[in-house]
């Protein structure tokens, strides 16, 4: 058995998939060809052919030398790619890829709750990605039922739902000075314009009686979008609608033709550029978060995932 145990701890279990495909694979493997190998073999890759490239799922990192194979922590997630393709930020390998995958990984018939439960078992820092509402579910749960599904003692759920709440309290805080601020800009200009039509009405009285307001949208177009009831209402009615979505329909919103979102919300293009705009910014700053904890992670004794109570102090002190 000594010789048997000995080469279980020599292999690195890890998990594969191909580019544009959401089935992963669990391989073992002592270095990087071995992987290589048995990736294609469970991926139907061609053996024959050029030899596959490695890259990190969650990064793009190009996975070449066998020492920095070495130094990478269980179950990390790889992605296979042939000749000619290339990684990318916007493909389901990566950025908030776990919030299309999820749904498929479990019931259809479980709880939101579980669902969400998951994701933050497989990685705490999807908290920076969830929408609004999913936090407060999560918020919502009771201590004792989300202590049995993660697997922690109640304090640390309670930590935990602590933190998740200050994350919601400073989304609702940014809310509330971008609002402050709109106001504030729009009334310099309410101001500005009052000012500018004093000398004006005095010399040419009544011209102001023949602007006419053109409405909200000026676009014209038939375009339709691809956005769900759900997405279009936060967008309209929801202040900063940038920062109740997830991350995953902040993606959908930067890929909608502007002139059909314009459309949908019945507003005029610049404005519909400006809301997009204002996803593209969130997004990136939360996967700029993301990445910042993965980076501390990967420096963390080779650990997948932080630590809970380090993790939640550490946000806490934040």
């Amino acid at each position: 058995a000594s010789p048997r145990a000995a080469m279980a701890a020599a292999l690195k279990r890890c998990l594969v998939r191909r580019r544009d495909g959401r089935e992963q694979h669990g391989v073992a493997a002592s270095c990087l060809r071995e992987l290589r190998d048995k990736a294609s073999g469970v991926l139907a890759l061609d053996k024959a052919g050029e030899p596959i490239t490695l890259v990190l799922a969650e990064d793009g990192t190009i996975v070449e030398d066998e020492d920095y194979f070495l130094c990478l922590p269980s179950n990390t997630k790889f992605v296979a790619l042939a000749k000619d393709e290339k990684w990318s930020s916007r493909s389901l390998d990566s950025g908030t890829a776990w919030l299309s995958e999820s749904g498929d990984e479990v019931d259809s018939g479980a709880e939101k709750w579980k669902q969400l439960a998951r994701q933050l078992k497989q990685d705490l820092s999807n908290i920076i990605l969830m929408s609004e509402e999913d936090l407060q579910v999560l918020i919502d749960v009771p201590r004792s039922d989300l202590a049995e599904e993660l697997a922690q003692s109640q304090t640390k759920i309670q930590v935990l739902q602590d933190t998740l709440q200050q994350a919601l309290d400073r989304r609702e805080e940014e809310r509330q000075s971008r609002q402050l601020l709109e106001l504030y800009l729009e009334a310099l200009k309410s101001e500005d314009s009052v000012l500018s039509k004093v000398p004006e009405s005095e010399t040419v009285p009544g011209k102001e009686m023949d602007v006419v307001d053109t409405g909200t949208c000026s676009t014209g177009t038939s375009a339709k979008t691809t956005l769900s009831n759900q997405i279009l209402t936060a967008l309209k009615e929801k202040p900063a609608p940038e920062l109740c979505l997830d991350s995953q329909d902040l993606e959908l919103v930067l890929k909608e033709d502007t002139e059909a979102l314009a459309s949908a919300l019945r507003w005029d293009k610049q404005k519909a550029e400006a809301l997009q705009q204002a996803c593209d910014q969130e997004l990136s700053k939360r996967l700029q978060q993301v990445q910042t904890l993965h980076s501390l992670r990967s420096t963390s004794r080779g650990k997948k995932t932080l630590p809970w109570g380090d993790w939640l102090s550490s946000k806490r002190k934040k």
